[in-house]
């Protein structure tokens, strides 16, 4: 299979071993080791949460709800006790004391803990505490729980105060039994244990339903990705509607897959244009060994070197803007190595390299220039700039578009330098420098102009094939200054040649220098 067969790209074509099918494979080997989804875990973890943070409330309601009525029972208690020790003091105490409260008991003990009054809810022989229970009381009403009470089942909350009857001491108690608080925290308890999971159990339902509308894009973004890694080649994400993080990383994937499908089609162009553009060279090499192995006494080494050198220096110029041509745009990176260049003195160096170049492929003389007629070529440099530029891809714009302009001209190629306060570019509205390279040969018609550009394109016209060039250098000049924030435009000159007019984005110091001539 030639070069131009071999597959690239994200198409099924490829081999066997490919990321593709490794991650098939990975995934059969786990296939038997099924994971819950993502929907079903963030629904459990958020329910279990949930239930849990209810859970918790519940019992904090419930112990508040208890404390707040036993301290509601304290504040009844209180006002018993209290209103009693005024009348023990007052030597006014009633022979039957009032109860505030049903079941409560109130009653009047002595030291020895003997019922002095008591109210008609209870016995004057049958204290509510024993005295034990009165030992350390303080001045102020002191509210306990005791257990067991002679006057009902379960705890009873009992108040108690100090005070003195006829001057002797006394102590006034009140109780009440707290049947009815627990009876109120029991109902509550059993409410939110029915409550709470049922609660949890419907925020888990529609947590699930929200999940699952949250998720559809990612799962739409998914189907989307495997139907491009099924189909191959060009393919879109769907983007969805609500301008969103979801929608913006759709447009990032997009982005990614459009640059991906970009990057796939140079690489088929590249290996296309490459072979079928090496094939000639290659030809003529092996058409000039044949020729000299058949005729060994006609073709002398003298001739065989200068026949192969020419090959080998065509096929070396292919290769290596081939390269190039590769690595553009390849690295994906915006920060560019600059230093400053002074494009006068770059201009003048290449001017020199083209020109003898050019001798050498006319006259195999080094340090003229000629055209295809023989007359003899200058090159002129107008004007200074200093700039901060990338050096290696400036160098490569000015030669490539000064060497094109070389191979056609009459007579005369000039290059114009100047600076430009504030230009158009792709990095936006900036300084930039001009690099204007004229020539007196016969131009590009207005209608091939932007076909020129394209790799290895070949005009029927004075400008083709025969000029010995590759075909690449246009392209290398546009693509460069392209992805240094400017580009490369076709015009007439002022002598009926081509113009060529380079931008590059960049802040540099300019001035004006006087015009050379190179020859």
């Amino acid at each position: 299979m030639s070069a131009q067969d071999a597959p690239v790209g994200r198409g099924p074509g490829g081999d066997g071993a490919g990321p593709e099918h490794r991650h098939d494979r990975r995934h059969d080997r786990r296939s038997g080791r099924r994971s819950w989804s993502l929907r079903l875990r963030l629904t459990l973890v958020a329910a279990l949460l949930t239930g849990l943070a209810l859970a918790i409330g519940s019992v904090a309601l419930s112990t508040v709800v208890a404390q707040g009525r036993v301290a509601a029972t304290d504040d009844l208690l209180s006002v018993s006790v209290r209103q009693l020790d005024q009348l023990a003091t007052s030597d006014r105490v009633p022979d039957v004391l009032q109860a505030s409260e049903p079941g409560e008991v109130v009653q009047l003990l002595d030291a020895e803990g003997r019922v002095l009054a008591t109210s008609s809810s209870a016995s004057r022989t049958l204290p509510l505490v024993g005295s034990d229970e009165l030992d350390g009381l303080g001045p102020s009403v002191t509210a306990r729980t005791v257990e067991s009470s002679p006057y009902g089942s379960g705890p009873t909350r009992v108040a108690a105060l100090p005070t003195t009857v006829d001057g002797a001491p006394a102590t006034a108690v009140a109780g009440l039994p707290l049947r009815e608080v627990e009876g109120v925290v029991a109902a509550l308890r059993i409410s939110l244990l029915v409550v709470v999971p049922l609660l949890t159990l419907a925020l888990g339902l529609v947590i699930w339903s929200v999940l699952g509308r949250v998720l559809r894009p990612v799962e739409e973004l998914r189907l989307g990705a495997e139907r491009v890694r099924d189909v191959g080649g060009p393919g879109s994400l769907p983007v969805p509607a609500v301008d969103d993080e979801l929608a913006a990383l759709a447009r990032t994937l997009n982005s990614m897959l459009d640059r991906l499908d970009a990057s796939a089609a140079r690489q088929n162009a590249f290996v296309a244009d490459a072979a079928h553009e090496l094939r000639s060279p290659v030809a003529a090499l092996r058409a000039t060994i044949d020729v000299a192995r058949t005729h060994p006494d006609a073709y002398s080494a003298t001739e065989l070197a200068a026949d192969l050198a020419v090959e080998t220096a065509r096929l070396g110029e292919l290769v290596e803007d081939l390269l190039v041509l590769a690595k553009v745009g390849s690295s994906g990176s915006s920060v560019r190595p600059s230093e400053e260049v002074d494009l006068a003195v770059t201009a003048r160096e290449i001017a020199r390299e083209v020109l003898a170049g050019a001798a050498d492929r006319t006259t195999g003389r080094e340090g003229e220039g000629e055209a295809e007629g023989g007359a003899e070529i200058r090159v002129e440099v107008e004007g200074r700039v200093v700039a901060e530029l990338d050096p290696t891809a400036t160098r490569r714009i000015l030669r490539n578009l000064v060497d094109n302009a070389v191979r056609h001209a009459g007579t005369v190629v000039t290059v114009a330098l100047s600076e430009l306060p504030s230009a158009p570019t792709t990095a936006g509205t900036r300084s930039a420098v001009r690099i204007v390279v004229d020539d007196d040969g016969p131009g590009v018609p207005e209608g091939e102009r932007e076909r020129v550009f394209e790799r290895f394109a070949r005009l029927a016209s004075s400008r083709g094939r025969d000029s010995g060039g590759t075909g690449l250098g246009l392209p290398i000049a546009r693509a460069l200054a392209r992805e240094h924030g400017g580009d490369v435009s076709l015009s007439t000159s002022p002598a009926g040649g081509l113009r060529a007019e380079a931008t590059l984005a960049v802040r540099p110091p300019a001035a004006a220098g006087p015009r050379s001539t190179v020859r």
